[in-house]
């Protein structure tokens, strides 16, 4: 019984296996023999241009639909031969977020735990943890888009899966409701393992441990982002609140570029992996300026991608 728990602990620790896999819709072939796997409680991008199998993968591994060819184990159980478990086991979110608007958000979330046998303690849980509590009372069809991707959050984790899939979580929200959802999943990455799907690198660098590039239904790189970010080059994005002479800003140490891409809206490129988003602010702070937004833009990430996948 010891050694049997110990190899079932061992086994789920790769949560999401996928070997071999291929996917043929007619005479086009959407995924082309893949093979990867994902670790417990780590947060993956899957990332690639719009039409590049995103989508087809996310819905073999919550077994939606079948693959033509080759094996997917999700948290231990094989999507073939043991469905149900994957199914319990995984929280989706789809792309198109499927939510009924007349229902108000504990009637939706009742009504779908009630699948799961969730206890109403368990819903009002998930609640507080989407930070759904102040619209709670509302109907879905009266929420923004933000609080309707909660929404689906919420639902996902009702059932409390050790995966989440989550497919474009972050399309079509406001600067404030990214920064929301954005923090919010990496909260929720700090106990499960969380795989989503964007065909934005910055969602991914301000998410994700890892990146999974596929283009044209193939893996064409996989890497670790804090590897990548050794020894290269990185981009803050800074917005003033008037213009400012490149002159002053080339001043900045280990500057090598700047480029004004619009209106205050300046693009400043480092030779350092050194975070230099707190000298860009100490400049500003001399110099009376008022900074509107300060981003940091991984250079290699995005030279990866073009590269890859033009």
């Amino acid at each position: 019984y010891i050694t049997e728990c110990l190899f079932l602990k061992k086994d789920v620790t790769m949560s999401i296996k996928v070997e071999n896999i291929t996917k043929v819709y007619g005479e086009q072939k959407a995924l082309n023999t893949i093979s990867f796997s994902v670790k417990s409680a780590e947060i993956v991008g899957f990332l690639g241009p719009n039409g590049a199998g995103k989508s087809t993968m996310m819905k073999i591994l919550t077994t939606y639909i079948n693959p033509s060819e080759g094996q997917v184990k999700v948290n231990g159980y094989d999507i073939d031969s043991d469905k149900k478990s994957v199914q319990s086991s995984v929280g989706y979110l789809p792309e198109h977020n499927p939510l009924y608007t007349d229902l108000y958000v504990r009637e939706y979330l009742k009504f779908n735990g009630d699948v799961h046998n969730v206890k109403k303690q368990r819903i009002e849980k998930v609640i507080e943890l989407t930070g759904l509590l102040p619209e709670a009372h509302k109907k879905i069809g009266q929420l923004s888009k933000g609080y309707r991707q909660r929404v689906g959050l919420a639902n996902a984790m009702l059932h409390n899966p050790d995966v989440l899939i989550l497919d474009e979580p972050t399309t079509g929200l406001d600067p404030n409701q990214l920064v929301d959802i954005r923090n919010l999943i990496k909260n929720i990455g700090k106990e499960k393992t969380v795989f989503l799907s964007t065909h934005i690198m910055q969602e991914v660098e301000a998410m994700c441990d890892r990146v999974i590039i596929i283009n044209k239904g193939e893996i064409v790189a996989d890497k670790y982002l804090a590897d990548m970010r050794q020894d290269q080059e990185q981009i803050v994005i800074v917005e003033f609140d008037y213009r400012v002479e490149d002159t002053f800003l080339l001043k900045l140490p280990k500057v090598s570029s700047v480029k004004n891409t619009q209106n205050f809206i300046y693009e400043i490129t480092f030779s350092t992996a050194e975070d230099m988003r707190s000298h860009v602010f100490d400049f500003a702070n001399d110099n009376a300026l008022k900074i509107l937004q300060l981003n940091q833009k991984n250079a290699s990430l995005e030279s990866l991608f073009r590269e890859l996948t033009s």
